[in-house]
């Protein structure tokens, strides 16, 4: 059997305090710093922990194999070494766990040996270690099955390069966390960076990631590439979009079509927020993991793919803005029940409820508590 090849590019000597972190079937070592900032050179955050979760399920679910992997920002390199471990053997041929910093580039070398014993079922897949910035690598590249755009912030930066060197058929992950300006509290920053105007009300959160995929999609079109959204949330600090990639003018053309504004808010993305099927099956690969993850949110999402709309209805906020006695949720959807009304409830809201149906409806349902 061909053994595992590990190429490291540029390495540095570590000179920081680590200590040992436990995430799902690894162990790391990570610097010691207790608060998270985009001024540390090297950082592990527990937070994003469910973003790589869903990292791992959705990688499960699709049917693509041999893939060529890209990790351009990797930090301590949890995300690749998880990768390697939880991932099937048929799914990576080629990764590349790349960070700008010389310190991280050391960690990750770090943190592969002493995860070795541990990825033999990788053994044949080549694990390449590159320190240098994330867009001169991308674009010096011949191109990837999977790229993973996980940054500080907004995304904007990466995004040309990652779209010139997506494969085919290919998935781009992109995270934003500058929620602060997709949620419309600096509606400024949110026209600068995303081109939209945000929306501050109940739907700010779905509003910011439809602007966000827009965005994407923008920079996709000018190489006629079409970015289809396969599996979208937001949590916490954060809003996450995977994009298969379709080659052609096309689908670019179909894509545009799809652009627009709701309630005022956008230019946006008003298609589907996920793959139906794959929604359901990134649910039931759950019962085959060995450790916790948030199961609640990704029925959630599970179910609320399946409701077509765009948008959802905010019970406590129409409550107010109708002067009505907030009712129990049971009330709700046993009306909508009745009226053979497909509903869910929303990832985006505790108080919120998916419904193709028109906000009509529904303050007419809490009038009669």
């Amino acid at each position: 059997m061909r053994q595992t090849t590990i190429i490291i590019s540029h390495p540095n000597p570590l000179t920081a305090m680590f200590k040992e972190i436990r995430e799902a079937t690894i162990s790391i070592q990570a610097p010691k710093e207790e608060k998270v900032s985009k001024d540390l050179p090297v950082f592990y955050n527990p937070v994003m922990k469910t973003n790589r979760d869903i990292s791992i399920l959705l990688l499960r679910a699709i049917d693509n194999t041999d893939m060529q992997i890209c990790d351009p920002m990797a930090g301590t390199g949890i995300r690749a070494i998880r990768f390697l471990k939880e991932l099937p053997k048929s799914k990576i041929k080629t990764i590349v766990i790349n960070d700008s910093d010389p310190k991280a580039t050391e960690l990750i070398t770090k943190n592969i040996n002493e995860n070795y014993h541990d990825l033999q079922e990788q053994a044949g897949t080549e694990i390449i270690i590159t320190n240098t910035d994330a867009n001169i690598m991308l674009l010096q590249s011949t191109g990837f099955d999977y790229i993973d755009i996980d940054p500080f912030g907004t995304p904007n930066r990466f995004l040309d390069s990652a779209v010139k060197r997506l494969a085919r058929e290919g998935i781009l992950a992109v995270t934003a966390t500058d929620t602060s300006a997709l949620a419309g509290t600096f509606p400024k920053a949110c026209r600068r960076k995303y081109w939209a105007e945000p929306d501050r009300g109940p739907l700010k959160h779905e509003i910011g990631l439809r602007i966000l995929i827009r965005k994407c999609q923008l920079i996709a079109a000018q190489y006629d590439k079409a970015l289809i959204p396969i599996y979208s949330y937001s949590k916490d600090h954060y809003m996450r979009v995977f994009f298969r990639c379709i080659k052609g003018k096309a689908h670019v053309d179909e894509i545009v079509k799809q652009h627009g504004t709701h309630n005022d808010a956008g230019p946006l993305w008003l298609g589907t927020l996920w793959d139906v099927d794959l929604a359901a099956k990134m649910y039931n690969l759950i019962a085959k993991l060995d450790y916790d993850i948030d199961s609640k949110l990704i029925k959630t999402i599970r179910d609320e793919s399946q409701i077509g709309s765009v948008g959802f209805h905010d019970i406590h906020y129409l409550c107010k803005q109708n002067k009505l006695e907030v009712i129990k949720f049971d009330k709700v959807y046993e009306a909508l029940t009745k009226k053979k009304l497909p509903f869910s409830r929303t990832h985006f809201s505790d108080t919120g409820i998916r419904c193709d149906c028109s906000e009509k409806i529904i303050v007419n349902i809490l009038k009669k508590g």
